[in-house]
């Protein structure tokens, strides 16, 4: 049974900790606007990009000459995994439902008797697969010195996918992410950057025709290293406004159960306390019989 004293500092004790989980509720809810704001205003040049290299792939058809960032190497016998997750926790299951995403992934890949390759972007996923993964690491990519996430972030990101695509080092890549919906929802997502997918790739006969110039396939030579920084990019957005949505979810369920907690051990404190006073009294009662 704690001491009144005991019980005491602990009250107080989550009440300090009630008072850092919103004030982070609050610094959270304060950076998810401009996070929010800033992957919804990625999603429309990432879909038209998406749309217009779907359009110059089907018009390039299967030329020789296309990019092999479109046709591929022909193999799939070496996959990237780039998983992308934050520098910091206390945002519930952001993190780990990333990470989760990524090992089914592997698996599946391992038992088809694929090589598995591992680029982490964010120090939790690397925290995360460290103890099973690591030999399959072949990079890390810290962001904890960026304050304010810009397409240059991006941009680096993708020059080290492409040299690794160019110096022939994997055949397919493949970039884990979680897609904002709301603040109670993330969805964990996997997006194919190497050979690209478009989405648009199915369009139907009243998809108009254009004439190119230059020829499709130099165009597509030029465009597509800009898709995939431009979908890292996204994915990156996605993933801030991702962790800000769910760090304030968690925080605001961490605050209301440190004042459940707080009510709780009021009461026992209160009854602790009564029993004390109730003991004191029945023994000066029975000092003032026995005299």
């Amino acid at each position: 049974m704690p001491s009144l004293k005991d019980l005491k500092n602990r009250i107080e004790s989550v009440k300090n900790t009630r008072k850092i989980t919103k004030a982070m509720q609050m610094v959270a809810a304060a950076k998810l606007r401009r996070a929010q704001e800033a992957a919804e205003a990625a999603r429309p040049y990432a879909e038209r990009m998406d749309a217009v290299l779907g359009n110059l792939a089907r018009t390039a058809g299967d030329s020789p000459t296309i990019p092999l960032l479109l046709r591929g190497t022909g193999r799939e016998d070496v996959h990237l995994l780039i998983v992308a997750t934050a520098e910091r926790g206390l945002c519930g299951g952001f993190n780990s439902s990333i990470v989760k995403l990524a090992r089914i992934h592997a698996r599946k890949l391992l038992e088809a008797g694929k090589t598995v390759k591992i680029l982490t972007v964010g120090k939790k996923g690397r925290d995360q697969l460290r103890r099973d993964w690591s030999q399959h690491f072949i990079g890390h990519v810290d962001m904890s010195e960026v304050k304010k996430l810009g397409y240059v972030n991006a941009h680096d990101i993708a020059d080290d996918v492409l040299a690794r695509f160019a110096a022939e080092e994997f055949d397919v890549a493949t970039i884990f992410y979680s897609e904002f919906q709301s603040v109670m929802t993330q969805t964990p997502t996997a997006l194919q950057l190497i050979p690209a997918k478009f989405d648009g790739e199915a369009a139907s006969d009243t998809t108009p025709n254009y004439e190119y110039e230059p020829s499709e396939e130099e165009i597509l030579a030029d465009l597509l290293p800009r898709s995939v920084a431009t979908q890292i990019f996204r994915a990156l957005l996605e993933n801030a406004a991702s962790e800000q949505g769910a760090r304030m979810s968690a925080m605001d369920n961490a605050s209301r159960n440190a004042s459940e907690m707080i009510d709780k051990l009021t009461i026992q404190y209160n009854r602790s306390r009564q029993a004390a006073i109730t003991t004191e009294l029945i023994e000066i009662i029975a000092g003032a019989e026995a005299l």
